[in-house]
Parts: C-alpha cells; sequence; structure tokens
C-alpha cells in the first residue's frame, strides 16, 4: 500500500527464498490500463492495484508462468472483498494467462499464508513495524528540513540498509531482530543527523481508507500538501490495522464462546509476540516520537469510538477512524483530515458522524478528503483546510 511497506515486506518474502519484488510505482499508465477493464464502480485503490498488476505483464522480463501476484482479501460488504474475483477475472478470462494470485485474508488474521507462515509471518510483521517508523521520521523530520531533499535521501538509503537486513536468509528470529535493531539504531541516528530548523508546526492526525491514505499517488500527495501549507503529517500506520484484525480474531472467539481454548490461546500469544516486537522496535525512537505516541493497545483507539461508532455494530476502517481521530483530538492535533476513496462506505459513514464528533471536541477540525483518480482541485479545499486548523489552535492557545 506504501512504498516502504511494499519495499521492506517484499524483503520479508525474499528471507524464505521468494523472489518478491514491490509492483510498480502507480502513475497515468495504471489508471489507463486499469479502465480498459472497469465497470466505473470500483473503488481507487482497485483501479490502482489492478493497473499496478498490469503494469507488470508490461515489463521485459514477466514471465505469467513464473509469476504470482499477492493480493489479500476480506469479507463482509467493503468492495475490497471484491479486488481479487476481479484480478482474477481480468487474468484469466480476458488476458488468457494461467497467473497464480496469493490471497491470504483477514478472517484468519492473514494466517493462511502457507507452510513456512511462521518464519514469514514474524519476519512480515516486523517489517510492517521497522516500515511505519520509517515512514513517521520522514514525516516528522521533512517539514523542518534546512536542506530541501535531505530527509528523503535519508529515508531510501534507510529502506535499503533496513530491507537488506530482513532478506537474510536462515537468520533465527533472534538473531534478525537483533541485526533489526542495529539498523534501526543507525536509521535513527541518521535522520536525527538531517539539519532542520524547528519552527511552529499544525500537526495534522490522517486517517481514512488504509490504501488510499498510504499511496502517494492514490491522495494526490497529500502528505506533501500538507507540509507545503505549514502542516506536520502524523498517519495511522499500517502496523494498527494489522493489531486490529488480530484483536477481531480474539473478540470473534469470545462471542461464540471460546474463550478458553486453543484457538484463543493462540491468538493471545501471537498478540503478545506482536506487541513484542512492537514494543523493542519502538523504544528506539521513544525521544524522537515524544508527543507523537501510539496508543498502548488497539483496545484504546476502539474505547475512543465506541460512543459513536462502536465495534459491535461497526468494522473496520470506520471504527479505526473514528478512534484515531479523537486519540490525535486528546494528543493536541490541530485538525484531523479523513483520505478515503470516492463513494467508500468507510468515508461516508465515518462523514456523517464527524460532525457531532467535532461539536462535541471544541469544533475539532475533522474533513473527509475523497479522491477518485481524476484531477481535482485539492490545494484549495486543502488551504480553507489548513486555516480552520489554524484558527482552531489559536483558540486552544488563547491567542
Amino acid at each position: 500500500m506504501s512504498y516502504e511497506s511494499a519495499a521492506c515486506v517484499s524483503a520479508a518474502f525474499r528471507s524464505i527464498g521468494v523472489d518478491a519484488r514491490p509492483s510498480p510505482d502507480s502513475d497515468a499508465q495504471t489508471m489507463e490500463l486499469a479502465r480498459q477493464y472497469l465497470s466505473g464502480d470500483e473503488c481507487l485503490p482497485e483501479a490502482v492495484t489492478l493497473g499496478n498488476f498490469l503494469k507488470v505483464t508490461l515489463l521485459p522480463d514477466y514471465d505469467p508462468d513464473k509469476t504470482a501476484f499477492m493480493l489479500p482479501t476480506s469479507n463482509g460488504p467493503c468492495r475490497y472483498g471484491h479486488y481479487l474475483p476481479l484480478a482474477k477475472k481480468v487474468f484469466h478470462q480476458i488476458r488468457g494467462e494461467n497467473v497464480l494470485f496469493a490471497s491470504p485474508t483477514s478472517s484468519d488474521g492473514y494466517g493462511g499464508i502457507g507452510d513456512e507462515a511462521n518464519s514469514l509471518l514474524r519476519t512480515g510483521w516486523r517489517a510492517a513495524i521497522v516500515a511505519d517508523v520509517i515512514r513517521k521520521k520522514l514525516l516528522l523530520t521533512r517539514p523542518y528540513e534546512t536542506e530541501a531533499g535531505a530527509t528523503d535521501r535519508v529515508y531510501h538509503d534507510s529502506l535499503r540498509r533496513i530491507c537488506s537486513v530482513l532478506e537474510q536468509r536462515g537468520v533465527s528470529h533472534q538473531e534478525r531482530m537483533r541485526n533489526i535493531i542495529t539498523a534501526m539504531t543507525e536509521i535513527r541516528d541518521a535522520f536525527r543527523a538531517v539539519p532542520v530548523e524547528i519552527s511552529a508546526k499544525l500537526v495534522i492526525g490522517v486517517v481514512g481508507e488504509i490504501y488510499c491514505r498510504h499511496n502517494n499517488f492514490s491522495n494526490d500527495n497529500l502528505f506533501r500538501r500538507i507540509e507545503k501549507y505549514g502542516g506536520v503529517v502524523w498517519v495511522s500506520d499500517i502496523a494498527e490495522w494489522v493489531m486490529y484484525t488480530n484483536d477481531e480474531d480474539v473478540w470473534r472467539l469470545k462471542r461464540y464462546g471460546k474463550t478458553f481454548s486453543m484457538q484463543m490461546f493462540g491468538s493471545k500469544l501471537k498478540q503478545a509476540v506482536m506487541r513484542y516486537d512492537e514494543k523493542a522496535i519502538v523504544r528506539l525512537f521513544e525521544d524522537d516520537f515524544s508527543g507523537f505516541e501510539e496508543p498502548h493497545h488497539v483496545r484504546d483507539i476502539l474505547e475512543l469510538s465506541r460512543p459513536y461508532l462502536p465495534r459491535e455494530g461497526s468494522r473496520g476502517e470506520m471504527v479505526m477512524s473514528m478512534g484515531k481521530a479523537l486519540w490525535y483530538y486528546e494528543k493536541g492535533a490541530a485538525g484531523v483530515i479523513d483520505i478515503s476513496p470516492f463513494s467508500c462506505m468507510n468515508g461516508i459513514i465515518t462523514e456523517a458522524v464527524y460532525p457531532r464528533v467535532s461539536r462535541e471536541h471544541d469544533n475539532f477540525p475533522i474533513r473527509v478528503f475523497y479522491f477518485d483518480g481524476q484531477q481535482s482541485d485539492v490545494d484549495s479545499h486543502l488551504e480553507i483546510f489548513m486555516e480552520l486548523a489554524r484558527n482552531y489552535r489559536r483558540r486552544q492557545s488563547g491567542s
């Protein structure tokens, strides 16, 4: 979904001998290729995903007999569950190619990956964490840099450094973690060495549909636009979603009377290991993320959402977006932007509730930005939002 996550998770696959690569960067050609097979009812992430897979078929070394596309899926009403059938239809029926799709699902916490699932999931989880940390350090450093492009260079060097650790084969989990800690310490120090000039900035929390908010092409490079208007982006991370899917597994087991079962023991154990790995890596950046701390547990977010969208009746990104928006409010952000694909169910539902949330929280600015892959006047709408955030900050500070 994001460049850094795709790079790091690909490295995790290489650690078990799979020649994994991120799909090509999204651009106008992505949409041109996808639109040949779309009806117009598909959401933007579905179009971008399909278009990027079709771009792979144009690469000189593309061989359908030696290529597999990883496309996770999900159940429920979200159109995300439709991505896989559409992609299979395009490749198998329209293109007539025998292409393999690897499709882990959120219904089992993405556990049904294969024979090397334990090794891949542990390394893949660590890959998700380090990608989130590197992205966060990028977004908290770049707005203050005094040399244009310096932070981006450190960012790309950091990804190459950590991917070289993640992709190592025949390494125990203990040794890999030691190597990750060493690499992430070096990465932290490299970001700290970027020349910066601290000035007053507006912290803008970003929530919304997970693909659109992390894919720079899909959200029309909104992060850089926020920075242009004097903002600092604090975006909900991808590891947070993985923790949510695992906690949903625990919640379902309780619901079906399996509180004391081997399935529950397995889910709890996995959750404990995930939290252990996350803390081991994130604690290196404790000083760097002071004031930008994430919730201790995903249930902290769910509890914040409960008065508006309780998890018992609302599921997925809408619940996480609502709770995280309130987390940003409590942490002193100047406003929240919800990034969603046009006509996305999650965005529509949260947009209906946000006005009440704003009224009950000091008229805290919250705005949904919809994207459909077409040119739009994002800057004018963003400029208005940033002025609202600036006025909110003035009211809060009494100046």
